[in-house]
């Protein structure tokens, strides 16, 4: 039995539909962060990593504008990558 993808459909900065796959979400300093993918790539190389916010509408997606938190939150992932390998 396939796993089901769980697909989000978002909007980009040109007002286009992106879709992408919910790969996982981490938490990371208090704050969630979900690793999403393309749903048509099949080797899950290219992980996108978007701020997931609570309103009250549900939840949302934020692009990580501040370049030292992303750099902190990359280098968590990969140290998570670098556990699931040991």
């Amino acid at each position: 039995m396939s796993e089901e993808k769980r697909i989000i459909e978002t909007v980009d900065e040109n007002g286009n539909e992106v879709k992408f796959e919910l790969f996982d979400i981490i938490v990371f300093e208090e704050q969630e962060y979900a690793l999403l993918t393309n749903p048509e790539d099949e080797d899950d190389e290219n992980i996108v990593v978007m701020k997931l916010l609570k309103d009250s509408d549900g939840y949302s997606l934020e692009t990580i504008e501040d370049d030292e938190e992303f750099e902190k939150v990359s280098e968590y992932i990969e140290s998570l990558e670098d556990e699931v390998e040991d």
